[in-house]
């Protein structure tokens, strides 16, 4: 359930649909698979835990197991069955995408959790993952955000793409050049969009959301080479050192270029703020 996408939501509205008073659980895992399996195959994730958790609260499930890989590995897929889905989650009805596949070594099927089903009292129901009529997965959606795509990233999220972090302490660059920047502390192994410049709405510490436009980059103008997220607020000036920022990533202003002096840079970043302005005032229509 990483992203939380189109496809992921038509799952869970599937299952409410049948569950009639039942309440209804979701099966996550607290990382991805592969960050055991194969640590440096590990796909970055779309959303934190704790992302995670809200969204699906948001979308009314009220029951969430959160899975360790380590523990649950070495699980046969009836012991899986027998210790997850029918001991921890009591499941009268499961739903999961096509292609699913569980237990060791991934020895388990659709046609195996048909039959399981049988044995332990619980109807399956094997759903195409898609976001309208289109399949929807997070592998294309990290694809797009690589890409700086997040309007297409969006379209499959059902939701702007989000990124979280706290602000720390930069080097003032930013406020040097008269556009004050707040970096942020991004969690390891997040997904970021791919190197450039984006419209953005911002959500500060207390719940205000501001207009923004984010940089994603590593600033080549002036030779450095980690990359960072600044984010800048277009109508005010507060002191966010800190905070817990929330942005929400609306559309890709440019890509991330190197200029020939601090002049033409923030000739530049004026641009840049109208097209921002621009483009958040055609979102919010």
């Amino acid at each position: 359930f990483d992203g939380v996408h189109r496809g992921h939501q038509a799952v869970i509205g599937a299952l409410q649909s049948q569950a009639g008073s039942n309440p209804v659980g979701v099966v996550t895992f607290r990382q991805h698979p592969l960050s055991e399996l194969q640590p440096s195959m590990a796909p970055p994730m779309l959303t934190s835990l704790e992302q995670r958790l809200e969204l699906l609260e948001a979308l009314g499930v009220e029951a969430v197991a959160v899975l360790e890989f380590s523990e649950i590995r070495p699980l046969e897929p009836a012991e899986f069955v027998s210790t997850i889905v029918s001991g921890v989650m009591n499941a009268a009805h499961l739903a999961v995408g096509r292609g699913f596949r569980f237990g060791h070594q991934m020895a388990g099927d659709e046609t195996t959790l048909r039959e399981l089903g049988v044995q332990h009292g619980f109807d399956v129901t094997i759903l195409d993952i898609v976001g309208g009529s289109v399949p929807v997965r997070s592998t294309a959606i990290r694809e797009a955000l690589g890409n700086g795509d997040v309007t297409a990233a969006a379209a499959m999220l059902g939701r702007p793409f989000q990124l979280r972090g706290a602000v720390i302490q930069g080097d003032q660059r930013g406020r040097q050049l008269g556009f004050p920047t707040a970096n942020l502390e991004v969690e390891t192994g997040r997904a970021m969009p791919g190197r450039g410049v984006y419209s953005a709405y911002t959500t500060s510490g207390d719940g205000t959301t501001h207009a923004s436009v984010v940089n994603i980059g590593v600033r080549p103008t002036f030779g450095e080479f980690a990359e960072v997220a600044e984010v800048h607020l277009l109508d005010t000036r507060i002191d966010l050192y800190g905070q817990e920022l929330s942005v929400d990533f609306v559309e890709r202003i440019r890509s991330e270029r190197r200029f020939s002096g601090i002049d033409e840079l923030v000739e530049q970043i004026g641009r840049d703020i109208e097209t921002a302005r621009a483009q958040l005032d055609a979102y919010s229509r």
